[in-house]
C-alpha cells in the first residue's frame, strides 16, 4: 500500500466482573504523503475527510522514532 500506514490504537480497560485490565487493539489505515513513517514509529494521526474506502485518518507527526 504505497502512502498508506495500519496505525494499532491500544487501550487498557478494566473488567467489570474480573477486576483485571483487558487491552483492547484497533487498527485504522491512516494516509502518509510522503512515506515517511516505518515500523515501530510513534505516531499522531488526524481525522480527515474519506480518501478511499478504509481511508479516513491522516498522518500529523512522528512523535518517536523506532529504534
Amino acid at each position: 500500500m504505497d502512502k498508506t500506514i495500519v496505525v494499532s490504537i491500544n487501550t487498557k480497560k478494566m473488567d467489570t466482573l474480573y477486576k483485571k485490565y483487558v487491552t483492547r487493539t484497533k487498527k485504522c489505515k491512516a494516509h502518509d504523503e510522503q512515506n515517511e513513517a516505518h515500523i515501530g514509529d510513534t505516531v499522531r494521526i488526524v481525522e480527515c475527510s474519506p480518501i478511499s474506502k478504509d481511508k479516513c485518518w491522516r498522518l500529523a507527526e512522528i512523535i518517536e522514532r523506532a529504534k
